[in-house]
């Protein structure tokens, strides 16, 4: 049995429990949706970095849709599709080409999109397009009033709010923040301040602001970690990913460094935690709305067939863009045997709750999903290091 034929098993094997687990009236209504077979295929767009600092987040986030695809036998709603990826790269401007490219392509529907700046920078093209984008990862909290963007990850300033009450409660000492400046930086600290207190006199140093840089260097942050260190903080809130994250850890941790470090959850998502000796990735603490280890069905039957797929760990990259085409699926099935963009992006506010790895969801007013939000710590699990949960923070949206 190859890796695909394993694959397409498994999932009938899930899909096959989850029915006998809702009762009559699911299962009929799921017997009567896979009915709809549709020889007509569809093409999706999906704009991710395939170069560059982020390329690790555009992999993962292209094995996600990939993961749902095989064990769905390479359809959506019923339909084949084809898959047309487009790299986003690091800038506004490739982000926009890619875009272009896919749109001159006639995709039914998007998705994907890492970098925030790209996503407010191809606002307008997707909107005036009228083809629906159901993005994966980047959601600036200033992207508001669309009618054709969705978003399956969060709203970027989410995850500092699940953690400020947490930090504000668990720290005695000054807390110093650090982050990139650039719309994703802003909105995490914004987020953080809003719910540890933007008027605690823990967090009255100004936050310290570094240049955006998705490959940095290894002293690239050696200033800056001083500068953050002159208020004697005995806690660090920040805001970095991929390789920055490991570079941040790493020059911390040589400064000298030894308080709890509290980040949005992609600081240690990932491939970061592979690169970093025991001693860098000590005392750090994440807030993200998914871990490997949670105990639900959906998850351990993705987080099986992802390592069985990948040989890796899944992350909150692959399972949101999972989440996507799980969004899409749906959407395509009510839009019916014939779809449009427009009937698509019309049946997304009608797809109802997702049963995600993360725990169920459903899109709320802002297009976003409505979570639970979770603390993970990161401990050795026998050879390796990994992010576990460790208590459960907060639902919003």
């Amino acid at each position: 049995m190859d890796r695909r034929q394993a694959l397409r098993l498994f999932a009938a094997l899930g899909a096959a429990g989850f029915a006998a687990g809702c009762g009559t009236g699911n299962t009929e209504e799921a017997a009567a949706g896979n009915q709809l077979v549709s020889d007509k295929p569809i093409k999706i767009g999906l704009i991710a970095p395939q170069t560059a600092g982020y390329k690790s987040v555009g992999d993962e986030i292209a094995r996600g849709f990939n993961l749902f695809l095989e064990t769905n036998d390479q359809r959506l709603g019923g339909h084949q599709v084809q898959l047309v990826v487009a790299d986003e790269g690091d800038t506004v401007e490739s982000g926009k080409a890619a875009l272009d490219g896919l749109l001159k392509q006639g995709v039914l529907a998007l998705t994907g999109v890492v970098n925030s700046t790209v996503m407010l920078g191809i606002r307008d093209t997707v909107e005036q397009a009228r083809i629906p984008l159901i993005g994966s990862v980047a959601s600036p909290s200033d992207l508001q009033s669309v009618v054709y963007i969705w978003r399956t990850s969060y709203v970027n300033n989410e995850p500092g709010q699940a953690l400020g009450h947490w930090v504000a409660q668990e720290t005695k000492g000054k807390v110093g923040i650090i982050a990139p400046e650039y719309e994703a930086g802003h909105d995490a600290v914004d987020g953080f301040r809003s719910t540890f207190g933007p008027t605690d006199p823990r967090i009255s140093a100004a936050p310290v602001w570094t240049e955006y840089n998705a490959e940095p260097t290894k002293n690239f942050f050696r200033a800056k970690i001083d500068e953050l260190r002159q208020s004697n903080p005995k806690t660090i809130y920040c805001f970095y990913s991929g390789q920055a994250g490991v570079e941040f850890l790493r020059q911390l941790h040589a400064d000298g460094f030894r308080g709890a470090v509290y980040a949005p959850g992609f600081l240690t998502e990932g491939e970061v935690l592979g690169e970093l000796k025991g001693p860098e990735a000590s005392n750090i603490f994440t807030a993200l709305n998914y871990s490997p280890d949670l105990n639900n069905a959906a998850n351990r039957e993705f987080a099986s067939a992802y390592r069985s797929a990948y040989d890796a760990t899944p992350t909150t990259y692959a399972v949101a863009s999972y989440d996507a085409a799980q969004a899409i699926d749906k959407a395509v099935r009510i839009a019916g045997p014939d779809p449009t963009p427009q009937a698509v992006n019309l049946a997304m506010g009608k797809i109802g709750v997702i049963d995600s790895p993360r725990g169920e969801w459903q899109f709320n007013q802002t297009r976003t999903p409505q979570q639970k939000w979770y603390l993970r710590e990161v401990r050795r699990d026998g050879p390796v290091l990994s992010n576990v949960v460790i208590s459960e923070l907060a639902t919003l949206g």
